[in-house]
């Protein structure tokens, strides 16, 4: 069996940030995802895709996406239902994000530094394996500017 999905588009909104009663990180938001088509009428037509995502990768998504970012999804579809108030079952399909990236700078605005970049929920991200810090010094390690960088023949693996 096989249940992998792969989406481009635009979050209609900021990501919304919750805890469990038992601390762990969710953040859902929904991506516009173009059709490959258009409606008779010339008209551009979208899906909007609600996304789940869990964890260190909940906590990054809310620090990092805002409303209009141009991001990457990959993950696996889930189809949950409950009962709501009036005693209705409510089905719910949705994508349970693994992997997040971002496709363009912020330059535009925002008060986050990161672009381009992704985010996995895996062990050596934070996933739980403990193997040290999951974020990074924040440090971009492109910013000398375009000056040549020091490498000897021998640090070459070929």
């Amino acid at each position: 069996m096989l249940n992998r999905v792969i989406l481009i588009g635009r979050l209609t909104r900021d990501p919304e940030l919750r805890y469990t009663p038992s601390g762990v990180a969710v953040t859902q938001f929904t991506l516009a995802v173009d059709r490959p088509f258009s409606s008779q009428g010339g008209e551009r037509e979208a899906d909007f895709i609600p996304v789940v995502t869990w964890r260190q990768l909940a906590e990054t998504c809310a620090n990092y996406l805002r409303k209009g970012r141009l991001t990457a999804v990959e993950g696996r579809i889930q189809v949950r239902n409950y009962e709501n108030n009036e005693g209705k079952r409510v089905y719910v399909t949705e994508v349970v994000a693994d992997n997040v990236r971002f496709l363009e700078s912020n330059r535009e605005g925002g008060n986050s530094n990161g672009g381009g970049g992704s985010m996995r929920e895996e062990p050596s991200y934070g996933g739980g394996s403990g193997r040290g810090n999951s974020t990074r010094n924040n440090q971009d390690p492109f910013s000398d500017d375009g000056k040549p960088i020091d490498i000897s023949d021998d640090d070459l693996p070929f």
